[in-house]
């Protein structure tokens, strides 16, 4: 091979490897992030648990937008 040849070989290996580094890099970022997110939601599911029993338990009115308007309107 020429020396024209080898140096873009060894130029493109180089960046297939960085590329692939940094597609590792992401999925791991990616795991991470789901990982997160279903913590996050089942969260969430729990917060809305615990609304929905105390809404349940004091009997809270729902809001109604015309009948509580502040006093500036």
């Amino acid at each position: 091979m020429s020396k024209i040849n080898n140096s873009a070989l060894v130029e493109l290996q180089t960046r297939i490897s960085f590329l692939e580094d940094a597609c590792d890099r992401l999925s791991e970022i990616i795991a991470r992030q789901d990982r997160e997110l279903i913590d996050l939601q089942d969260q969430l599911k729990i917060i809305y648990q615990q609304i929905q029993t105390k809404t349940d338990d004091v009997g809270i009115a729902p809001f109604d937008v015309m009948a509580d308007r502040p006093p500036h309107y």
